[in-house]
């Protein structure tokens, strides 16, 4: 929330909360006159609550009365950001400085009163100026999601989507919905991975098994294809973003709900790599991120599929258990400088900080035939009776000649809509073809299916997927002159799988929408 006060107040008080005021907002003519409580200014608008509930007034046409009112001409931006330490440790500080660099401004760090509190002061470079202060609570995602709904945060960072529940109370609180389209977005990818020491002979794990393990039904490496040793299992806090993340990708679709008691927790990641390293027989469950000098298990199915986490198949969601990096914002103004700071996070300059940080950064890449490894060969391997030698030639002979963009787009469960990463994805094409990235290329929007039901069927599925998605970013490019770059759409239905059909995993993975180019 943006309390109306100096910075030098804030700063002492320091994300302790402070008491709001009454103000008084007067037309410039005096003809009308609104009382209440002041909730925020942005350096342009109030927000105050009155009778009439809350309201959002524009500051050039009223005057400010009262001993809260801001002032005008020294005016300092404040942004509270509260949730993970993942995105508050160290990729948030990093976006900030260099979003200081390029805009002219100084970023200095100034630690709050215990290591979970600090805040950046934002200057002005050419007078040293005071013009923003960032606010950062850095607990976990759940505290995150409390602070908002509390009215005591503007920014939440989290390592999972937002819950129904949570989602429930932000619109009942005025929020608005806070799965929309500007009330949230993946600002960096990570997903999670299962980790053993380099001296353990086990090198893959089905994603079932996985979940058996982490459940304690399975203990014995032994029914990993491994020795006749009990498996040692390390995870991360169950109330941590990553711990609920795992719960909720691994664990729930297979209708567990509670980790194995046998399991040890660890608040830091680092620890827990750690754990690992030192056992031959661990396993442990961390991100790709912060997996360290441990071996990551490729993930398997029946069919003889296996997948192995690398950032480029993080990127295009080939890899089964990403795990997206969310900023959520309530339905209200932040100060210009904070939005213009939110604007850089998608920028070409935020995606190479977010790259260097560890993570994985959403900067789409182009990616040769040559270089999709075995696709086309496991298409052909994996073709069912229905999938005839026409139909692959027909593929062949059109993908071929182009290239796979790294920007993918895929569902949620049971559904037709799209998840958390490909809604991130259709606002990133749209601002390329809106930027003119594309301008004289070709787009294909290319639908395949998982193989369960018929081929004709299935095919007929992914082409109207293809089609929803293509519709999607055409919408949401306002600006883009699409006469400028051919959109167009196809389908393969079953014919290239990306993981076996035995596991909801597999066909979630397989239901995809491909953007090819040339």
């Amino acid at each position: 929330m943006f309390k109306a006060t100096c910075a030098a107040v804030f700063a002492a008080l320091f994300f302790l909360g402070t008491t709001t005021s009454a103000v008084t907002l007067t037309s410039r003519d005096s003809s009308i006159a609104l009382s209440g409580t002041l909730l925020g200014f942005d350096g342009e608008f109030y927000r105050i609550q009155t009778d009439y509930g809350e309201l959002t007034v524009d500051g050039s046409g009223v005057l400010c009365e009262g001993p809260a009112c801001p002032s005008l001409s020294d005016y300092v931006a404040e942004l509270q950001i509260s949730g993970a330490p993942t995105l508050g440790a160290v990729v948030m500080p990093a976006l900030i400085t260099a979003f200081a660099q390029k805009e002219g401004y100084i970023a200095e760090r100034e630690d709050g009163p215990d290591a979970t509190t600090f805040s950046y002061l934002i200057r002005r470079a050419e007078d040293e100026k005071l013009v923003a202060q960032f606010f950062f609570r850095v607990t976990n995602t759940d505290e995150g999601f409390a602070d908002l709904l509390a009215d005591e945060a503007d920014i939440v960072m989290a390592l999972r989507e937002i819950r129904s529940e949570e989602r429930s109370r932000a619109r009942e609180a005025g929020m608005g919905d806070l799965t929309g389209t500007n009330r949230s977005r993946v600002l960096a990818l990570d997903a999670i991975v299962p980790v053993v020491s380099g001296s353990n002979p086990v090198r893959g794990i089905s994603l079932s098994d996985l979940a058996q393990v982490l459940a304690g039904r399975i203990t014995n490496w032994e029914a990993l294809g491994g020795p006749d040793v009990p498996i040692d299992l390390h995870l991360p806090s169950a109330v941590s973003g990553l711990g609920q993340a795992i719960m909720d990708q691994l664990m729930a679709p297979s209708s567990f709900d509670t980790f194995s008691e046998a399991a040890t927790p660890h608040e830091d990641s680092a620890a827990l790599v750690q754990a690992v390293l030192a056992d031959t027989f661990a396993l442990g469950v961390t991100s790709y991120a912060a997996r360290g000098g441990t071996q990551a298990l490729m993930l398997t199915g029946t069919c003889g599929f296996a997948m192995q986490a690398s950032r480029r198949a993080i990127k295009t969601e080939d890899y089964p258990l990403t795990a997206p990096m969310f900023l959520y914002f309530p339905a209200r103004r932040l100060p210009q400088l904070a939005r213009e700071f939110l604007a850089f996070t998608r920028g070409p300059t935020a995606q190479i900080v977010i790259r260097r940080s560890g993570l994985v950064d959403q900067t789409p890449e182009e990616i040769a035939v040559e270089e999709q490894g075995n696709r086309f060969t496991n298409a052909i391997s994996q073709a069912g009776t229905e999938i005839t030698l026409g139909e692959l030639q027909r593929m062949t002979s059109t993908l071929v000649p182009m290239s796979r963009l790294s920007t993918s787009f895929r569902f949620e469960a049971g559904s037709i809509r799209l998840d958390a990463q490909s809604r991130s994805n259709v606002q990133q094409l749209a601002r390329a073809l809106e930027v003119g990235q594309y301008d004289a290329w070709r787009l294909m929007f290319v639908g395949f299916s998982d193989g369960n039901g018929a081929a004709e069927a299935n095919r007929d599925i992914a082409l109207r997927r293809a089609e929803a998605v293509r519709r999607a970013v055409s919408d949401a490019a306002i600006t883009a002159n699409l006469a400028r770059v051919e959109l167009g759409v196809d389908a393969f239905g079953e014919a290239m799988p990306m993981a076996c059909d035995d596991s909801s995993w597999g066909r979630r993975t397989n239901r995809r929408v491909e953007v090819w180019v040339r």
